[in-house]
């Protein structure tokens, strides 16, 4: 028995050993990172295109200041990293997490979390100096990414934490709709809209990128990726990262991505209008079957069937009728309609307002 207990214990001192050698999984390796993190602004200044947002933000910065802060706009428009970028820029890499406490979405947020979470971190005084010498702002930063997403009662419940505690605390809520904000919130902010991003600045992001990362493209592929991001550089960045795994050491071409991107080509929208306008029902019928059954989503054929439309030589009473009906189908689709029935529905009404006088 002896024996047995000291052959094990010699075997996993080996293994100890083992472990512990040179040139074994201990040592550090690279992680990958998303290309989204691994290019997210570090500074205020590398932040494209909100220049408004900027401007005030490095005021504050200068003098230290800050007021509570509402960012909203469409996603993909660099809220979050606006106000990460201008807190590091605050409290350098060592006293960044002491002092900021973001909560998204992911988190639960009801009115437990502001009476408890929120408000024990607002309560906590800091001092004005940082750990390299620098001087650094007496107050701490609450981020509550998507805040519109907070019920009633928790966004009633932070207004007088917000008051109480303005002396140690900043607040920063970031939103899609501010609508979706109460009004006494809003009124305690200073509020910010962030602008879907122009497709030249999209375009330079994205070179700046390709020539970093080494990658091939063509300037059709660049130009589909900035149309189909539609002002959401986050997405842009995720499609090309995809595309580059997709075809590694090829050409990014702009059919690699309509395909990620899950694009219906804009052949198949043509074709599916021009039945509507001169073939039969039934040529309909096998049209939109073939396209549900490729696989493409219903309101993705939806948002480009009202692009091409729109484009369309008819009047503007047709234009009308069709796109009342397109509004109806969206609503049922959101509701979990059947795809090709609504599709089909959408396409009899084409049909009917193509063929009258």
């Amino acid at each position: 028995m002896q024996a047995f207990l000291k052959g094990t214990s010699v075997q996993s001192s080996k293994l100890q050993k083992d472990k512990g050698a040179p040139g074994t999984s201990t040592e550090k390796r690279v992680r990958p990172v998303p290309w989204v993190e691994k290019y997210r602004p570090k500074c205020v200044d590398e932040v494209a295109f909100q220049d408004e947002v900027v401007a005030v933000l490095k005021k504050s910065l200068e003098g230290a200041d800050l007021p509570n802060l509402l960012f909203y706009g469409p996603p993909g428009t660099g809220k979050t990293s606006t106000i990460l970028a201008a807190s590091r820029e605050l409290f350098g890499p060592q006293l960044y997490k002491q002092r900021v406490l973001e909560l998204n979405a992911s988190d639960e947020r009801g009115i437990q979390v502001v009476r408890h979470k929120v408000k024990n971190f607002a309560q906590l005084t800091v001092a004005g100096t940082r750990t390299d010498g620098k001087r650094c702002p007496p107050f701490k930063i609450i981020i509550l990414d998507e805040a519109d997403s907070m019920t009633g009662p928790a966004q009633a419940a932070l207004r007088r934490t917000m008051e109480k505690e303005s002396r140690t605390t900043r607040f920063c809520l970031i939103c899609n709709y501010v609508s979706r904000i109460i009004e006494p919130l809003t009124s305690r902010c200073s509020k910010f809209r962030f602008k879907p991003l122009a497709n030249w600045i999209q375009e330079e992001r994205l070179l700046e990128i390709c020539s970093k990362e080494n990658l091939k493209y063509s300037k059709e592929g660049i130009a589909a990726l900035v149309k189909v991001s539609e002002g959401d550089l986050r997405k842009a960045i995720t499609f090309l990262q995809s595309a580059a795994r997709l075809v590694v050491d090829q050409e990014i071409t702009e059919k690699t991505i309509v395909e990620i991107a899950g694009v219906v080509p804009s052949k198949m929208i043509d074709n599916l209008l021009q039945t509507c306008f001169k073939g039969t029902f039934e040529k309909v019928q096998i049209a939109i079957k073939d396209m549900v059954d490729e696989g493409y989503a219903a309101t993705q054929i939806l948002i480009q069937l009202h692009e091409s439309i729109i484009e369309q030589d008819l009047n503007d009473k047709k234009k009308s009728a069709i796109t009342e009906k397109m509004a109806v189908v969206d609503k049922c689709l959101a509701d979990g309609a059947d795809e090709y029935l609504q599709l089909l529905s959408l396409c009899s009404i084409i049909i009917e307002q193509s063929s009258t006088n």
